[in-house]
């Protein structure tokens, strides 16, 4: 579990995230939704270290982050897995090649075994036949699919998701996020997922938090979402499915 106390961020005098509390629960695919610009990728970067909070406590199972040493915070990156929004790969390297890259840098695993993980991880997201292809070859739903064999070879006990399915048509996008929710059950990561995409909130938003004003203004699941009485909520919610539902008609008037 991830718990957040009273975090707040600023740039220049401007707030970005404002007291922000919850905890983000093991198991369970938290989202993390709201309009561009509302501080929801500074929170992420709040949470990995990437960027310094200003006040507030960012707890991994109860130890804070902000008060570790570097050996331990070195250790605590260890157990986290990103999958990054345009998916990360090496150009240069096989499918193989980007999977055993962290394993080399962050485990003692001999080749080997390293080669073993990479195949199971790929087997596990359903390319089991793609270890020697390069990214070049591989399509944009293939590309997060090693993404995320990419960042669950690990192990990590956490997993952050920024937009997943960025660019991703719709079909593929359900893919993706069903396969999100699988290995988050299948290795009770702890995973937090960033997303415009309200069919994501609706397929699996088992816990699902509502961004406004750079502070958390909603928090609920994706059964209670669609009741919710919040305007800024039913506003952004409105406004996604309008903004999807004029896509989905523009890719059929071009196909």
């Amino acid at each position: 579990m991830i718990t957040l106390k009273n975090i707040n961020k600023s740039f220049n005098g401007r707030h970005i995230t404002k007291d922000f509390s919850c905890s983000f629960e093991q198991g369970k695919t938290n989202l993390i939704i709201g309009e561009s610009g509302s501080g929801k990728t500074v929170l992420l970067k709040c949470i990995v270290g990437l960027t310094e909070v200003d006040t507030g406590e960012v707890l991994y199972d109860g130890k804070d982050f902000l008060k570790m040493g570097n050996k331990e915070k070195q250790t605590l990156r260890k157990e986290i897995g990103m999958l990054f929004q345009g998916g990360a790969l090496f150009d240069s390297k096989t499918v193989e090649e980007n999977i055993t890259f962290p394993l080399a840098m962050f485990t003692e695993m001999t080749e080997k075994e390293q080669i073993e993980r990479a195949a199971f991880c790929l087997s596990r997201v359903n390319l089991k036949d793609a270890g020697q292809l390069y990214p070049s070859e591989l399509s944009g739903g293939m590309k997060k699919r090693v993404a995320i064999a990419r960042a669950i070879a690990p192990n990590p006990k956490y997993l952050f998701c920024d937009e997943p399915n960025s660019g991703l048509d719709p079909k593929t996008s359900i893919l993706i996020d069903k396969l999100i929710k699988e290995i988050t059950e299948e290795f009770q990561m702890t995973t937090i997922v960033i997303t415009h995409d309200m069919n994501s909130v609706m397929e699996i938003g088992e816990k699902v938090i509502f961004i406004c004003n750079n502070q958390k203004w909603w928090e609920g699941t994706n059964k209670t979402i669609l009741n919710t009485d919040n305007k800024e909520l039913q506003d952004f919610i409105y406004v996604s499915k309008f903004l999807k539902e004029l896509k989905e008609k523009s890719d059929n008037a071009k196909a």
